[in-house]
């Protein structure tokens, strides 16, 4: 498909999970990708696969290091996608943490790292690509998560922060109601990536408190997320604002 063919894209945390997904996948359609991550050996991973992916052309990949939660590493990010590829169509807050603990246990320094990723990166990502996005009618597509939208044990600072990009979703959505600019989020619920596999709950836990938010459906691959990516902001996606798509295999259903 060439759905993608002349729109640039730039994505964050592109060195795993379902950022990586969602590069190879616009790549795939042709469109133009920065790929951003903090890790500058995922993004060399996420180039080699794009090279063996068949139809997908890894030159139109191109990486760059990234700090999200510093305003000035996003700020100049998005000025390099653009003076790259001349303008921006699609921005993918993809990057984010997340850890299991006890809510008293939280320390500060941990607070602040998750809150920098996934609300603080959000927010200075969309900042600075707005003013390019409004110009050319593009897209923002924010990874929220089902833990926005219900309340988890042992998640506490993470469930926060995914509410918190389902508001900035809302929120922009609104300011820019009148501009051709679309704001649109997913919420996953598990998948299958390096942020899962690493996930550790507090040995103590209560299972039963935890299995009210996990399917018998099982997880998700992010090349499914990919999928609705790559749906939402596309063109066919035109009539979609401001929602909130759950892709969590039921767990939001009821």
């Amino acid at each position: 498909m060439t759905r993608y063919a002349g729109k640039t894209a730039v994505i964050t945390g592109a060195g795993s999970g379902i950022g990586r997904a969602v590069v190879l996948r616009l790549a795939s359609e042709g469109a133009r990708v920065l790929a951003l991550d903090i890790n500058p050996d995922g993004l060399a991973d996420t180039v080699a696969r794009a090279k063996d992916a068949e139809g997908t052309d890894s030159s139109l990949i191109e990486t760059r290091v990234c700090d999200i939660t510093q305003r000035a590493d996003c700020v100049s990010a998005i000025e390099d996608a653009v003076a790259r590829f001349g303008h921006l169509d699609v921005l993918g807050n993809v990057a984010g943490i997340a850890r299991a603990e006890h809510v008293t246990d939280v320390t500060e320094v941990q607070y602040r790292q998750m809150m920098g990723v996934n609300v603080d990166g959000y927010f200075f990502m969309a900042q600075a690509a707005i003013p390019h996005l409004l110009h050319d009618g593009g897209v923002i597509v924010n990874i929220a998560s089902n833990a926005g939208i219900d309340g988890q044990a042992y998640t506490v600072v993470y469930c926060m922060t995914k509410g918190a990009v389902i508001q900035l979703t809302k929120a922009l959505a609104m300011e820019y109601l009148k501009s051709p600019m679309r704001v649109v989020a997913i919420a996953p619920g598990g998948t299958n990536s390096a942020l899962v596999k690493n996930y550790q709950m507090p040995p103590d836990v209560d299972w039963d408190l935890v299995g009210r938010y996990m399917s018998p459906r099982g997880m998700a691959k992010p090349a499914e997320l990919a999928s609705v990516f790559a749906f939402l902001a596309s063109d066919e996606a035109s009539n979609i604002h401001g929602a909130i798509v759950s892709s969590d295999n039921g767990i939001t259903a009821g």
